[in-house]
């Protein structure tokens, strides 16, 4: 007999609509991919030189559970110089990427039926957290001409007594939009612990990202180097938590993760202490703000709605209502007729359902050839 959770557990849309336009590439299509969220650059080589050299130097066994001090040393250091806040190695977990951390958090934190408050829309598998460790997740609705942005009264009609914690994400998946620090500070204040998801730190273009550790010690933060490092399949990311979280985090990732891959990890090390890193990665945020404007530009000539551009990550929720209210049926119409893979908004929550999400980690000339498909597409309907 199979689990309740495991039948129950939703689909991640967006890989199905990966996985379809797959099948199309192998039938010969030729498929312009708009919809999944992965850096098309290749990891920055000094990071690559950093692993193979942890490698051919035997450096292949477990580490500590906690990940190589050397890391944590180096993450520390990093919030330091980009935040001006003073954390200890000791509050560090390195996970293999942020997935295995939200497990380590909601295992540490929720009990059977306690909730947490998440925006509606958000990233799709939030909810799938929360729920595999039978917890409940209550969504609270913000808006296309508010950014997207959570509205801290919106917030306070939401908490319960059963309420343990508040998930932020800035800049944010799906909509590319950040979170004011007005209005971080306010949700800091609302005596609850806040998890946030900072993954896409780095990734801004116009504004400035803030760390919820500059607003209060109660919460969790995870981030790690997928995204702004092009390391999505080194598998390397973190968790920064209350003193207090720390063991009985540590007990569950030793048993159901021991730890982290020691050749990524000293490769992590690369990633935040080397200039020919940064280096690289400041080439790329330059190569996707271009990428960004040109999208905005080309979405809003064919009659999609963006209210507010974002600034940051690279994603764009647009508004697409006034083609079909049905995401799910046009984003799979797109990729059939347009042969263009973009993503329902309705994988996001009910909110972003009429909703497009388009991705420009992928090449400029691709993205123009791909707004061009959905032009054309678009002046059919």
């Amino acid at each position: 007999m199979i689990t309740k959770r495991a039948e129950e557990i939703r689909p991640f849309i967006v890989m199905d609509v990966l996985e379809r336009a797959q099948a199309l590439e192998n039938q010969g299509e030729h498929i312009i991919h708009l919809e999944v969220g992965e850096p098309d650059f290749d990891t920055p080589a000094c990071i690559r030189t950093a692993g193979e050299r942890a490698l051919n130097e035997g450096k292949t066994h477990f580490t500590h559970s906690l990940g190589l001090v050397e890391l944590r040393e180096a993450i520390c250091e990093h919030y330091l110089q980009r935040y001006g806040i003073e954390i200890a190695p000791e509050q560090i977990i390195v996970t293999s990427g942020t997935s295995p951390a939200m497990l380590l958090i909601f295992g540490a934190l929720l009990e059977a039926g306690d909730e947490v408050i998440i925006s509606d829309p958000h990233y799709a598998c939030y909810p799938n957290f929360i729920r595999f460790v039978e917890g409940n997740p209550v969504r609270v609705p913000v808006a296309e001409e508010d950014g997207f942005q959570f509205r801290p009264k919106e917030i306070r009609r939401k908490i319960t007594p059963r309420t343990r914690a508040i998930f932020i994400n800035s800049p944010a998946n799906p909509t590319g939009n950040l979170l004011a620090s007005e209005r971080m500070v306010e949700i800091a204040n609302l005596g609850k612990m806040v998890i946030s998801d900072e993954i896409y730190h780095g990734l801004v273009y116009e504004g400035k990202e803030h760390s919820i550790l500059e607003y209060t010690d109660e919460c969790f933060v995870l981030n790690g180097f997928s995204k702004l490092y092009a390391m999505t399949g080194w598998r390397l990311g973190y968790v920064i938590a209350p003193p207090r979280f720390v063991r009985p985090m540590q007990k569950m990732q030793q048993n159901f993760f021991i730890s982290a891959s020691a050749m990524a990890q000293w490769a992590g090390v690369e990633a935040l202490k080397s200039a020919e890193a940064a280096a690289e990665v400041a080439r790329m945020v330059s190569i996707y703000d271009e990428r960004r404007r040109y999208m905005i530009q080309r979405l809003k000539k064919m009659g999609l709605g963006i209210t507010v551009e974002p600034t940051g990550a690279f994603y764009v929720l647009a508004n697409a209502k006034r083609f079909d209210s049905d995401s799910y049926r046009l984003a799979f119409d797109i990729l059939h007729n347009a042969k263009v893979g973009v993503t329902p908004g309705i994988d996001f929550g009910e909110n972003a359902e009429g909703y497009i999400r388009f991705t420009y980690a992928n090449s400029l000339e691709n993205i123009a050839e791909g707004m061009d498909r959905l032009e054309r597409y678009l002046e059919t309907r």
